[in-house]
């Protein structure tokens, strides 16, 4: 049986993020892909020039026209821009059931742009996360949800407990911004800590890179995959789309969502 999941996130126009590298991330792992859409950005690899968020009503009637006949195996959240659409997911999540919920609480973009309104990351806070299977932040974003530092293997540590003790059942610390030549994502379970490591790729082409590993995870999350093993393929597979990126545009260029055809990931 096909298996399908759905992303509720913002276009990128530039082709490198948001929803767009969400579908080509899906179909590279063999699930069918879904969109809701929150917001339409123009955008290249010099970045954001532009954000029209989508009514709430258009969103929600997206997502539900989705649950109607295409029920998702799998949901990941991105860009949701307001707390107005935050509080209408949530509702979603509650009234559908949402199991397998990925939350990428996306807050910046690659260039520096805003994608979330200050007044929303409380609601994050407060009701998106204790719904979340598993919530995925990269280091920036996870010191302002949990006003912790993350400069160290522990603080890293103490800063995953917190979000995991805001209700999130799995915490995914994206290490893609930590310093150094060695980076780590860190998974957190509520017992355990699993640790990823991999050589910084000096590259400047790596535009999307926390919507893809995300997208991978909930893809696999789709295919009935524990989040282990989900993770480890996320990771992976990000690892060759960077390794692999494509130089286009004069900016901050996409990461190469079908490298896996080059480097098998299994």
């Amino acid at each position: 049986m096909v298996k399908k999941a759905l992303t509720i996130a913002g276009s990128d126009s530039g082709g490198g993020a948001g929803i767009q590298a969400d579908l080509k991330t899906f179909h590279e792992r063999n699930v069918f892909g879904m969109s809701a859409v929150t917001a339409v950005t123009a955008q290249n690899t010099l970045g954001v020039h532009g954000v029209h968020p989508i009514p709430v009503e258009m969103i929600y009637e997206q997502i539900s026209r989705i649950e109607q006949d295409l029920t998702p195996d799998s949901i990941k959240t991105g860009m949701l821009f307001s707390e107005e659409i935050i509080e209408m997911i949530v509702f979603c999540a509650k009234q559908y059931d949402w199991d397998k919920l990925v939350v990428d609480p996306v807050m910046i973009a690659k260039g520096g742009a805003s994608l979330l309104q200050s007044d929303a990351i409380q609601t994050i806070q407060r009701k998106l996360v204790p719904l979340s299977f598993l919530i995925t932040p990269n280091l920036p974003e996870c010191e302002i949800l949990t006003n912790m530092e993350t400069k160290t293997i522990t603080s890293k540590k103490d800063a995953a407990k917190k979000l995991h003790d805001l209700g999130a059942k799995y915490v995914l610390l994206k290490g893609g911004h930590g310093m150094g030549d060695v980076l780590v994502d860190l998974l957190f379970d509520g017992k355990n800590f699993y640790e990823w490591e991999s050589e910084k790729i000096k590259t400047k082409h790596t535009h999307g890179t926390g919507c893809t590993l995300s997208a991978a995870i909930t893809a696999e999350l789709a295919k009935g995959k524990d989040v282990v093993s989900a993770v480890e393929v996320g990771v992976r597979f990000i690892q060759n789309a960077i390794q692999h990126s494509l130089q286009l545009g004069s900016g901050n260029g996409p990461t190469n969502h079908w490298a896996d055809r080059q480097v098998s990931v299994k």
